[in-house]
């Protein structure tokens, strides 16, 4: 039963998390946020039983995260 607590609350941040990406600003705070997102989905897809995903979901989280802070790097960060 706890388990299952536990995967609402994961879920329930990761509705929140997607939200908080939607409305934010700063492209390099969204480019975090989102990190915080992978993380939680790892999170979520462990406690579901199913590691291959969640290490795939970390891996690709890593190379996304890399790939978007190297683009912020030639960009303007804000947003209008």
């Amino acid at each position: 039963m706890q388990i299952y607590f536990v995967e609402a609350v994961l879920l329930v941040f990761l509705i929140l998390i997607t939200c908080a990406v939607i409305f934010c600003k700063d492209i390099l705070s969204a480019v975090v946020i989102y990190s915080s997102f992978s993380f939680t989905a790892v999170l979520l897809y462990l406690m579901m039983g199913s590691p291959d995903v969640a290490f795939t979901e970390c891996v690709i989280g890593a190379i996304s995260t890399i790939f978007f802070v190297a683009v912020l790097r030639k960009i303007d960060r804000w947003c209008d």
